[in-house]
């Protein structure tokens, strides 16, 4: 999708797998324009995925969909990852046919963060982070998700492992 080569893909008999990392938006939204265009183009690749066989996706999608999903989003409006304009890009993507598997399965369960800030060394302690780590699957698979769940890294910040348990049909 582009030169610094953020996706892999597996393709098994009957499902794909997928892993990425999503650029950043950049301090001062640099590249906000930019990741608009990753998003769109994200968007359809899953999409062209999925209309051949069902795609479970993983990765860092720096973006923090909603309000739950970040400890402090009232002093995080126009962050890098918490944009209107990344949180709407992931929305179009869930609208293709994804489900979020941890919303999915815990609803509005709030202060479950992926990823704390490196730059304040009490992020983690104070869990002032952020979920911006997703396994999200082709909705047909939804009701297949047994487990989605963030593995608790203990004093390490940055990101979590995040887990994924499905009963693939």
């Amino acid at each position: 999708m582009d030169s610094e080569g953020r996706i892999i893909t597996l393709e098994f008999p009957t499902f794909f797998v997928t892993q990425v990392y999503t650029p950043n938006a950049g301090d001062g939204l640099k590249r906000l324009a930019e990741r608009q265009i990753w998003d769109a183009k994200y968007a359809e690749y899953l999409a062209e995925l999925d209309a051949q066989k069902p795609v479970l996706a993983t990765g860092d999608y720096n973006v923090a969909h909603k309000e739950i999903d970040l400890a402090n989003p009232a002093s995080n409006r126009r962050s890098p990852g918490f944009t209107d304009e990344e949180r709407q890009g992931f929305t179009r993507l869930l609208d293709r046919g994804f489900v979020d598997t941890f919303r999915y399965l815990h609803g509005d369960v709030p202060h479950v963060y992926s990823w704390w800030a490196q730059r304040s060394k009490t992020s983690k302690i104070n869990n002032s982070g952020w979920r911006i780590d997703y396994w999200l699957v082709s909705q047909r698979l939804a009701d297949c998700v047994v487990t989605s769940e963030m593995i608790d890294s203990g004093e390490r910040q940055d990101h979590t492992p995040i887990v994924l348990v499905i009963d693939l049909p």
